[in-house]
């Protein structure tokens, strides 16, 4: 016999109990379908992730090897010192889109009649708000701009705690790169919200000549390098850190700690639920064509006698198990696709995550790979369990298959 006439036999002989067949395909519809979209949606969380973790530091991080090392006994112990002509040579690699440096210190912020805690960063405004994007929420006032020395933006619990506005005078507070102490007085031009309501109770942004002239240094406490696209960071990171070898060159990965977290938390969770839901379809896809085999056990004994062979009938039974996973699984890739695109059309806000102040919308990643891996599994995995329950079945003897009642 040729492969289609087996095909055609196994095709009809799913339809003899329909039912039974309707329920096995629904089950492998569903499961797929779960497995796809949670699949689907870790991968969205771990692409949202990343990406918002190399806005935030840029794709490459650049700095002495102490800055990653050691805490500082003063600020910028550790920071570079001819950082204009490091980035001029940064950006001469036709990979990389910006280079912004980052003055990063702490101490203390006062209205005159209360003081607290800030942590500070100082950076070059418009470069920073051109490469990154509306990486804040602005809650009130406006953004910093370049050139426009002593003034900030407050994190919106920072300026809650100080009665602090828009226009309204602060005094900052913080040690120089010698010891010393050194105030400035600044104004305040906005308030934003990073999202992370422990973030907004400390964080202050300033111009980076303003965060030197209180410091009283020129240096900066590291460079992050913004390039073209993703994938190119791991070629970069190698190339900038052959370039200068004093110094060290992290990657995004390095530092996104959260993102590390989640992944392998979530990786985890959706591999063992994956491996519950994959278990689950070929328990119900096993049960289904261990009915239909014991029904027809003395079909079996006399096709035997007919002379076919028993391989022949285990590929037919395989071929029953691949045709109702294969059904399964396609109808349960296009219940995913359908889910996925109508949350493009329909959006669905997440509630807050913890430690966050604000959701976020509910996507699931279309990734050929996870689809052409799944429906792949699920399919040999059913066709694996049918052929495994036949050989038992098939390997009887054939009068005892013919007497089988």
């Amino acid at each position: 016999m040729t492969r289609w006439p087996w095909l055609r036999f196994a095709a009809a002989n799913t339809l003899r109990n329909r039912r039974r067949s309707a329920v096995t395909v629904g089950i492998a519809a569903l499961g797929t379908a779960a497995i796809l979209l949670a699949g689907g949606f870790a991968l969205f969380t771990y692409q949202s992730l990343a990406e918002a973790a190399a806005r935030t530091t840029g794709h490459l991080i650049v700095a002495k090897p102490e800055q990653f090392l050691r805490d500082e006994d003063v600020p910028l112990q550790h920071g570079l010192d001819d950082a204009a002509a490091l980035q001029a040579a940064l950006r001469a690699d036709p990979r990389v889109r910006q280079v912004l440096p980052r003055v990063e210190f702490s101490g203390l912020i006062s209205n005159g009649d209360k003081s607290t805690v800030m942590v500070a960063a100082g950076i070059d405004p418009d470069a920073e708000f051109a490469v990154k994007g509306p990486f804040l929420k602005i809650t009130a006032g406006r953004v910093l701009a370049s050139g426009q020395q002593a003034q900030v933006m407050l994190g919106e619990g920072l300026a809650r705690s100080l009665k602090a506005a828009p226009g309204s005078g602060l005094t900052v507070l913080a040690s120089t790169t010698e010891g010393a102490l050194n105030a400035l007085d600044v104004t305040v031009v906005g308030v934003f919200s990073t999202g992370v309501p422990d973030i907004d109770q400390r964080l202050v942004y300033a111009d980076i000549r303003t965060a030197q002239q209180l410091l009283v240094t020129q240096r900066v406490s590291s460079l992050g390098v913004f390039l073209d696209r993703m994938a190119a960071t791991a070629d970069a990171q190698a190339r900038v850190q052959q370039q200068w070898p004093q110094l060290k060159v992290q990657s995004w990965v390095d530092q996104a700690f959260f993102y590390r977290g989640v992944r392998d938390l979530y990786n985890r969770i959706f591999g063992a639920l994956g491996l519950i839901i994959g278990l689950i379809v070929v328990v119900v896809v096993t049960n289904a064509m261990a009915m239909a085999v014991i029904e027809r056990t003395r079909e079996v004994g006399t096709l035997r006698a007919l002379g076919t062979l028993p391989g022949q009938l285990v590929r037919s039974f395989a071929l029953e198990g691949l045709l109702l996973g294969g059904v399964g699984t396609a109808l349960g890739a296009g219940l995913a696709l359908a889910v996925t695109l109508a949350l493009l059309v329909f959006p669905v806000q997440m509630p807050p995550p913890p430690g966050r102040s604000e959701g976020y919308p509910l996507q699931i990643a279309l990734d050929g790979g996870l689809y052409g891996f799944t429906l792949l599994a699920m399919v040999l995995l059913a066709g694996a369990a049918s052929a495994l329950v036949a050989r038992r079945t098939v390997a009887r003897p054939v009068v005892d298959a013919l007497a089988h009642v």
